[in-house]
């Protein structure tokens, strides 16, 4: 499995004709963000992708190109990350999910339409057990995050969606067929109830911090996923 997480482009876009699809504008600059949480494909990424990039200056589209006016990088380490959680007193962490968070319910095929703390962290702890060195993987479990964490969704910003993160040929029609995902988007802020283990609230606050770089969810790699964290303090 991938480690790579790729944002939408965000930017304004025109209307389209084609279905699911959007309109770059003359003119409108764009972001796109690309995280990478497996040290191996980060050198892959160095090695391959980034030369490309600088070299070229464009992307290529169907009716003209994109150019590539700045690329900035930043880095961090495992153990920065789990550094990066000491030293706040009564933490609470704000989750901003910017696209469309696909998270499907252990093995079935329903999704999370909702940012329920037990679905959004203990997909993170996969993530992180996924990649991280095998002294440094997470034994939390889902009850603890059930019993010690506290969900705060923001009403006015909650959405849901079903978005397109794929299209596969049908063998029996013989054309392309979308394949959907459900998810949400908006803003939810996680605190810990009275009493929390010291180790539940640690682990939380790590896997808060690698959101950025791993997404949260299913689809990353295709745009969904993708969240902006503010770690604080209770009140401040």
């Amino acid at each position: 499995m991938s480690s790579v997480v790729v944002s939408p482009l965000w930017g304004r876009f025109g209307r389209c004709d084609r279905p699911h699809h959007k309109l770059v504008l003359s003119g409108e600059r764009y972001e796109l963000n690309v995280g990478i949480t497996d040290p191996r494909e980060v050198e892959i990424f160095k090695s391959i992708i980034s030369p490309l990039i600088f070299k070229e200056k464009d992307i290529i589209l169907h009716k003209g190109d994109l150019l590539i006016e700045e690329v900035k990088s930043t880095s961090i380490s495992f153990q920065e990350l789990i550094d990066s959680a000491k030293g706040i007193d009564d933490p609470e962490v704000e989750f901003w999910f910017k696209s469309p968070t696909c998270i499907q319910y252990k093995n079935s095929k329903v999704s999370e339409m909702f940012p329920h703390r037990e679905a959004v962290f203990n997909s993170l702890v996969a993530k992180w057990n996924a990649v991280s060195p095998d002294e440094l993987r997470m034994g939390i479990e889902r009850d603890d995050i059930g019993r010690h964490v506290v969900e705060k969704p923001d009403p006015r910003s909650y959405r849901t969606h079903s978005v397109v993160v794929n299209t596969v040929i049908d063998n029996v029609k013989g054309h392309p067929r979308p394949i959907f995902k459900q998810g949400f988007s908006g803003r939810c802020s996680y605190s810990f109830a009275k009493g929390a283990p010291e180790d539940v609230k640690n682990a939380v606050l790590i896997l808060s911090r690698f959101a950025e770089y791993s997404g949260v969810g299913s689809a990353v790699s295709r745009g969904c996923g993708w969240v902006e964290v503010t770690v604080g303090e209770v009140g401040k």
